[in-house]
């Protein structure tokens, strides 16, 4: 089945959220409570029920994350999150911050994230970048 590119957003959007979630090692019920509202939210047109993809990404994001390519994951969703970058960036702000505090991970991310990976489409719709850490 071929997935419309809303959907391919939607399902990068999962990723980057549970990326953000799962980087600092620490998993708040918080974090774990807006993933959860993060994906009933989203528009859904794909084989895979919601679960079962959001299962699959918490198991690939958990081993790129022991193997240490969280950079490379985060790169991987560029086409996808493009789509909407100012809705990714919202997202990952988010998630990163939903606990009170965001880890040296997470701020790492977040510079890759608005200032190499999503620069030019964020930029392009007048988004405000953070500064860079």
């Amino acid at each position: 089945m071929h997935l419309s590119e809303e959907q391919r957003f939607n399902q990068a959007l999962i990723k980057l959220a549970v990326l953000f979630y799962q980087v600092d090692r620490k998993i708040l019920l918080s974090e774990q409570d807006y993933l959860e509202e993060l994906v009933e939210s989203l528009e859904w047109d794909s084989p895979i029920c919601r679960e079962a993809y959001v299962n699959e990404v918490i198991y690939q994001t958990r081993t790129a994350l022991d193997t240490g390519d969280a950079a490379d994951i985060l790169r991987s969703l560029q086409a996808d999150l493009a789509f909407n970058a100012s809705q990714a960036l919202e997202v990952a702000m988010a998630m990163s911050g939903v606990d009170g505090e965001r880890s040296e991970e997470e701020t790492e991310l977040l510079s890759l994230l608005t200032h190499k990976i999503l620069a030019r489409e964020l930029t392009a719709s007048g988004v405000e970048l953070p500064a860079a850490s």
